[in-house]
């Protein structure tokens, strides 16, 4: 089936070798020992089925970059096999091979011979791929006058001038403004929606969220987790935030989604609980009523200094809102073990209709890579539903008032008003 990506114990090792005997040597079917190695990835094993999207993340050094010139054939696994089946389309580093001296547009010819268009189709493609692009007179320039932004439009455009069967994007386009990478991603969604397969590396969990149905975390060149984005960028962040002694789990509630628990144990939340105005614990609530979440804590051993955060966060897992006890300048001191802490956080819900959850924190600073107490994601789950508004669209609420004006042939303006 077209659009296949299928990785199977996947490695890839850089070998030193002592002489270019034993160089020699390897190529002719020997195996000698190379004098050094260095793994980058071991032991990656995935699928991405037609018309799947997936993000791969990770920090820096973790193999994400190395994995994609595997899968796309610019460079050649150390173990393992790959196989991809369709016409594949990738963007991995500004230029995509361009030649500085030639202008865009040859480039773009040059470009799209490699990929494999006919000489009628490059003539085709050129202009499309030029209003796009939208880089103006510049698309007749040499190359090498180009800013960075400006290779990234015309590599993508070119890149996606026809559908591919699979699209593969490392982080090229996060050097790309604003209105651009706009178009790229309403592209790639309309390619999805065609059923073109989507291998995406990012570091931004907003993209990886919005465009991925699954991602797969890479830590030191290995595969640590393979699941909801979400679920993911939760284990993430939590990784991110680890310290030295500092505890990482993942809990699965009966029926319920992956929490993301980490921290180093000082302080530890106990109950956590949305009310409505009436004090009941509430899983459904409507557009803009009053509510207040009830935080329980518990003091394990001493602490100067306390922050208590919360996060509310949408059905993607993308922050709506955030703020902690350091912003409102209520930070706590002096605490002592034994000691227990309510914090009463009061609100409307001014959110759409939806699902939301809120992620709560407990850390020395405003911060919690700093010193992280315990940090909990998907602590409670709510849905919001409008019952008594006028029917919106979004994930806001913001009543508004609108007016609108009629003048008479007289000059006379009369104001009307909507609510």
């Amino acid at each position: 089936m077209s659009g296949e990506i299928i990785v199977s114990g996947v490695g890839k090792a850089y070998r030193h070798w002592g002489s270019e005997w034993k160089r020699f040597a390897k190529w002719f079917g020997a195996n000698p020992k190379p004098d050094s190695e260095t793994w980058v990835l071991r032991g990656i094993d995935f699928k991405v089925a037609r018309g799947e999207a997936v993000g791969i993340i990770g920090q820096n050094g973790a193999g994400k970059s190395t994995l994609l010139k595997l899968v796309t054939g610019t460079a050649r696994p150390t173990e393992g096999e790959i196989h991809l089946t369709g016409r594949v389309a990738a963007i991995l580093e500004l230029g995509m091979g361009f030649n500085p001296e030639l202008s865009g547009r040859e480039n773009v010819r040059h470009a799209a011979g490699l990929l494999g268009f006919s000489g009628e189709d490059i003539e085709r493609i050129v202009p499309e791929v030029e209003k796009f692009a939208e880089i103006g007179s510049y698309f007749d320039e040499p190359v090498r006058a180009y800013s960075s932004g400006m290779q990234v439009r015309v590599a993508f455009s070119v890149a996606t001038a026809t559908r591919p069967d699979i699209l593969i994007v490392d982080e090229a386009l996060s050097v790309g403004d604003a209105y651009f990478v706009h178009k790229c991603f309403q592209r790639i969604r309309d390619f999805r929606a065609a059923g073109t397969t989507l291998l995406f590396v990012s570091h931004d969990p907003t993209a990886v969220q919005a465009l991925c149905d699954r991602a797969i975390l890479l830590v030191a060149g290995k595969k640590v987790l393979d699941g909801e984005p979400r679920e993911v960028f939760d284990y993430y962040n939590a990784l991110i935030a680890e310290k030295e002694n500092s505890k990482l789990l993942t809990v699965r509630e009966e029926g319920g989604p992956v929490q993301t628990v980490s921290g180093t144990g000082e302080a530890s939340f106990g109950s956590i609980t949305l009310r409505n105005s009436a004090g009941e614990a509430v899983e459904y609530v409507g557009v803009g009523e009053a509510v207040s979440l009830d935080v329980a804590v518990e003091i394990h051993e001493p602490i100067e200094r306390l922050v208590f955060g919360y996060m509310i966060r949408d059905r993607l897992g993308q922050p709506i809102y955030g703020t902690n006890t350091h912003y409102s300048e209520q930070v706590l001191g002096d605490l002592s073990p034994g000691q227990r802490l309510r914090f009463s956080v009061s609100f409307h819900i001014n959110l759409g209709p939806g699902s939301y959850s809120v992620s709560v924190a407990l850390s020395s600073t405003e911060t919690h890579l700093v010193k992280n107490f315990q940090w909990r994601d998907l602590a409670t789950v709510f849905q919001v539903a409008n019952i008594t508004h006028q029917h919106f669209v979004g994930s806001a609420w913001l009543p508004s008032r609108i007016e609108w004006q009629e003048e008479a042939t007289d000059g006379a303006i009369e104001v009307r008003t909507m609510e």
